[in-house]
């Protein structure tokens, strides 16, 4: 598993209107080839009376599954500059279709390429990119005299505070970024000077939030 990498929200969409013709974006985290499969496909069957239902997706933690669909436009103009812009945010899990209703205006090998390029562009930055974390989720229990002290560190720091349970004892579970487990735990055993039982519960994923930057908003 990847200790952190970039995919998009889990679904959105957006249009843009370039000469007259209606560039229709639609955005989804797909997880395997399947998925992208279907996706299409429902796109295509929503907008049947599209002149085209182009698409591209990049999937796998080393993007092993890649592919670029023109759907009539001529060959490279439409799939692989969606791609292209997959590539260039190194979005994993990530499928876009852009379905383009035909204005009247020909746009050229090169219009085309831009065209599809920033349909792509403009859905992604509509739907949204997270940068998803590996971290160990870890649970600590202490006694309530502790609380006070604890409580207000954890909230302090850096560490993301996922549960309190009120039982016999209190019970704290944190999200702890791949490869600082082993600092968190001497962290908590300072704070509750050897007290506290600490136990791994599992890794898991948690989606921070990517801000757009300079030509991403393009």
């Amino acid at each position: 598993m990847l200790n952190q990498y970039y995919t998009v929200k889990p679904e959105g969409e957006s249009e843009i209107v370039i000469q007259k013709s209606r560039f229709i974006t639609y955005v989804r985290r797909t997880e395997t080839e399947e998925e992208a499969a279907a996706f299409i496909d429902k796109i295509k069957q929503r907008h049947r009376d599209a002149n085209h239902n182009c698409s591209a997706y990049m999937i796998g933690e080393h993007d092993l599954i890649q592919k670029a669909n023109d759907d009539g436009e001529p060959s490279g103009t439409a799939g692989v500059p969606m791609l292209e812009v997959l590539k260039k945010r190194a979005l994993k899990d990530t499928c876009v279709v852009v379905t383009r209703y035909f204005g009247g205006i020909k746009l050229g090998g090169g219009g085309l390429i831009r065209a599809y390029g920033s349909a792509a562009s403009a859905g992604i930055n509509a739907t949204g990119v997270v940068e998803r974390r590996l971290g160990t989720v870890i649970r600590f229990q202490f006694d309530y005299g502790m609380l006070g002290k604890i409580e207000n560190e954890v909230r302090n720091s850096d560490y993301i505070l996922k549960d309190i349970a009120y039982e016999e004892n209190v019970s704290m579970t944190c999200f702890v970024e791949a490869g600082g487990e082993d600092t968190f735990e001497s962290w908590i055993a300072d704070l509750s000077s050897g007290q506290a039982a600490v136990t791994r519960e599992g890794s898991e994923y948690i989606e921070v939030d990517v801000a757009l930057q300079g030509d991403e908003r393009e």
